[in-house]
């Protein structure tokens, strides 16, 4: 009888302790560098070309990471920032002969949004801005919920990972996030 009492208590203890660490086991995503944006499939660019119009325009990364660009064709554009899409126009124009020593600009006209689950009042996607942190994308998504971890959550990043692939790890209310993150407010167990 006695053992049996141990065995539930220690049944008990352990699930309590897992049920206290919703993230646990995760390893902490290091804060974004919020300083350079490099550009990825779903943004959207608008590139100013000085004194040609015709050649002004905004343009969304496609999903091979490319945009349609006039007269020249698709254009690599993920993983560079958005001064450096520039260059690579310039030179692609110049090389081609199209224009004469051309000055382009490029601007983020709309970032990759993130998302927010779990305990929030509203989970879905938002529009990402650069320099947001957990919290201000928790307050986006409505606060959270009275059954919500505050303290630390799930972040799934792909955006300036090796290889594109998803990491996942914690991160805390003021970790800065970066776009396409997948935030999960966890559940409190007590």
């Amino acid at each position: 009888m006695m053992k049996s009492v141990f065995t539930c208590a220690t049944v008990i203890v352990t699930l309590t302790a897992a049920g206290c660490s919703s993230t646990g086991g995760l390893p902490e995503l290091a804060s974004s560098d919020s300083s350079a944006y490099y550009l990825g499939p779903g943004d959207q660019v608008r590139v100013l070309t000085y004194n040609d119009p015709q050649m002004s325009n905004t343009f969304t990364v496609a999903d091979d990471g490319t945009i349609a660009f006039p007269l020249v064709g698709t254009v690599g554009a993920a993983g560079l920032t958005p001064g450096g899409l520039a260059q690579r126009l310039s030179r692609i124009l110049s090389g081609k002969g199209i224009l004469h020593d051309p000055s382009i600009s490029v601007e983020v006209a709309q970032y990759r949004p993130i998302f927010v689950l779990g305990e929030v009042n509203h989970p879905g996607q938002y529009p990402y801005i650069p320099g947001m942190t957990m919290q201000s994308a928790v307050a986006l998504a409505g606060g959270f919920t009275y059954r919500a971890v505050t303290d630390t959550a799930v972040d799934i990043r792909t955006d300036g990972m090796p290889g594109g692939k998803p990491v996942r790890g914690k991160i805390k209310p003021e970790s800065v996030l970066r776009p396409s993150d997948v935030i999960t407010i966890p559940e409190r167990w007590f």
